[in-house]
């Protein structure tokens, strides 16, 4: 391995770093402004080769996954960073806006969507709430945002970033958390499963390129190995799986578990981590009609096979109560729902191992479609197998494990969920709550000491916790607390381009049912059905004008997106 040129981009970005930690708040505007353009004029290029890459049937609906967690994801991300650096340029509240309140178990939660019009547009109905730790007061929480940009010693870094390979705008977001957030000049290396995003990607980052601010630095597990341990590198964030992380700061071979079971790691530097992990979607019983059956059925999938699974926060257990009758129909119309959809490659390298580890556990495993690595149920776990590995495995992959849990009463059910999820579930990424609003409204205290009952990093109530991730202003990450060397699903935050402090989790609250049946629920929203359903047959259409309106702004695109949404 030649390291000349790695030697000498690190070389460059620590000559940059005092320089970047000094630019004037206007200039860093105006780069994530020219960031924001340049999206849209690589937009159409980028989703083409993503789609090329996982093998998406071109002009297919599945499209409009790679235009909202890719070009979508990036230029709202860069938009979100450059309106708090314009309020501290203007002397304005960072939370000017932004509803701050106090929940009634004491904590301070700032609400973060919807802020904007095209948050309505995008996610009609939902809400989004970051919850801070324990001890933060509602009256304090100004204060202590954007720290990085209220002292007068600036912090300068090099940091390097160890991108995904499933997500195309995580590795970009990550570069500019590192940059805007925590004040650091970045070297970036792609995960060699999507490298093939290096070239639309530099084009974006262009002028934090030119600037010396970025260097993207291509290779493998040894590039990656030997940057990490470079003593130009101050700071680390990855995203992966823990086995990674693990070899990060441990190191591998013989002396690697000594290590980690020392605490002893290899890397000198603060490591920080987006890792993945078993992630639940608890189903709260009630009396649900057919047509709510299948909308569930078609959102619990979404969960599962949006990016055909290979997402950190993918559902991978449905956690249903026991004495639900209607348990079982919810089921057949899950099987339903995956007999219509396009059948998909399992892009992903190792995922037809990770499919066999699964099966061979679970030789009644039903496969679903055909092909590697297919769509399969594995139903009727027993929750208190706790060593089973559908509790303590992330499969990356399509498959989806089923329990049930007793409790006849709603609030005994909701305590053995969340005790189960917390304690028997590997890692604390994400967690979804499915409640309609009849059982919500009966059991309203029980629900809301659920949600706060559950470890997680983020918690959706009527949707999936991916949606948080493409709402910028939200906290997105890990539940605080995991140690080095039981790391779960990782440690510090990303995105939160309000800069909060001290935050514990994300809260996301979504409609049961679309419009306009919704309002038999006794709720108002205007969406039909959320562009991350993988049975919206918009999906493309509203991820490319949803892409443009992130882009420009313009508002004679807003008719378009409704116009597709009701079409979907």
């Amino acid at each position: 391995m030649d390291t000349s040129g790695i030697d000498r981009a690190l070389e460059e970005l620590d000559a940059a770093k005092h320089r970047w930690a000094t630019l004037p708040l206007p200039t860093k505007v105006y780069l994530l402004d020219e960031i924001r353009s340049r999206v849209g004029d690589v937009a159409e290029p980028w989703v083409r080769a993503a789609v090329a890459a996982k093998r998406i049937q071109p002009g297919s609906h599945l499209e409009g996954e790679e235009w909202t967690s890719g070009p979508f994801a990036l230029a709202t991300g860069a938009a979100a960073f450059a309106e708090t650096l314009r309020r501290i340029e203007r002397g304005t509240p960072v939370l000017a806006g932004y509803p701050v309140r106090t929940l009634p178990n004491g904590r301070a939660a700032v609400r973060v969507w919807p802020a904007k019009l095209e948050d309505r547009f995008f996610l009609s109905g939902h809400t989004a709430e970051v919850w801070m730790q324990p001890g933060v007061d509602a009256d304090e929480i100004e204060a202590h945002t954007a720290a990085l940009y209220r002292s007068a010693d600036r912090h300068a870094a090099v940091s390097l970033v160890l991108g995904a390979g499933n997500i195309a705008s995580i590795a970009p977001l990550d570069v500019l958390t590192e940059l805007y957030l925590y004040g650091a000049v970045v070297a970036v290396k792609l995960n060699p499963v999507n490298d093939y995003l290096a070239p639309y990607l530099e084009r974006v980052l262009a002028p934090l390129i030119e600037a010396g601010f970025v260097r993207f630095i291509a290779g493998g597990a040894d590039e990656g190995a030997y940057l990490s341990r470079h003593p130009l590198v101050e700071r680390i964030h990855l995203t992966g799986s823990a086995a990674t992380h693990d070899a990060v700061v441990f190191g591998t071979g013989a002396d690697a578990t000594r290590r980690k079971r020392d605490d002893d790691p290899v890397v000198p530097v603060p490591v920080t981590a987006e890792l993945g992990g078993v992630g639940p979607t608890i189903v709260v019983g009630g009396a649900w009609s057919a047509a709510d059956l299948r909308y569930q059925a078609e959102h619990i999938i979404s969960q599962k096979l949006h990016n055909h699974g290979f997402n950190c926060i993918a559902c991978q257990v449905l956690v249903l109560p026991a004495a639900w009758e209607q348990g079982d129909a919810l089921l057949d119309a899950m099987r339903d729902v995956v007999r219509e959809l396009h059948e998909r490659d399992a892009y992903y390298p190792g995922a037809v191992d990770r499919h066999q580890l699964a099966v061979s556990a679970h030789p009644n495993a039903e496969i679903l479609t055909s092909g590697k690595a297919p769509v399969t149920f594995i139903t009727d776990l027993d929750p208190k197998a706790a060593s089973d590995v559908c509790f303590t495995t992330e499969f990356f992959g399509a498959v989806l494990a089923v329990t049930k849990l007793p409790g006849d009463a709603v609030p005994d059910y909701l305590e053995g969920a969340a005790r189960f999820a917390n304690e028997t579930l590997h890692g604390n990424l994400g967690a979804n709550l499915i409640v309609d609003p009849a059982t919500a409204r009966a059991n309203a205290d029980a629900l809301e000491e659920t949600i706060e009952a559950l470890r997680f990093g983020t918690v959706a109530v009527n949707s999936w916790v991916g949606v948080a991730f493409a709402m910028s202003r939200a906290t997105w990450g890990a539940f605080p607390g995991n140690t080095r060397n039981d790391i779960q699903s990782g440690t510090g935050v990303r995105h939160n381009a309000l800069m909060l402090e001290n935050t514990e989790r994300t809260v996301v609250r979504g409609p049961f049912a679309p419009f306009p049946r919704t309002l038999r629920h006794r709720e108002f929203h205007t969406e039909p059905i959320p562009p991350f359903y993988v049975t919206n047959t918009q999906a493309a259409t509203l991820g490319a004008l949803l892409t443009e309106r992130a882009v420009t702004g313009s508002a004679a695109v807003l008719p378009r997106i409704a116009a597709a949404a009701f079409r979907g």
